[in-house]
């Protein structure tokens, strides 16, 4: 048991940073926020192809494919739409 607890530390830390922590979107007020399904068209419209179109904490964030066809995890400001952190196949 103690050395498979040690493995998933070992693995743990070997992980990038980015991968354990999630964007710091500025917080607005939820009535200024795009609605949901109208960032899902203006990203879709950007030739985004979305697999999975969720809130968390106060960003958007998307799995799926760009318009060049890599996979990506996007975060975006819920107001503007901005990106504010991107993790993009090389």
């Amino acid at each position: 048991m103690k050395k498979s607890i040690g493995a998933v530390a070992l693995a743990l830390t070997a992980l990038p940073l980015s991968a354990l922590a999630g964007a710091k979107c500025e917080a607005h007020p939820k009535s200024e926020w795009i609605k949901e399904e109208d960032a899902r068209a203006k990203l879709l419209a950007q030739g985004y192809k979305i697999r999975k179109f969720k809130v968390d904490g106060q960003c958007y964030e998307i799995y799926g494919w760009n318009k060049d066809g890599k996979k990506v995890e996007i975060y975006f400001d819920t107001k503007t739409l901005d990106i504010v952190k991107a993790e993009i196949e090389k």
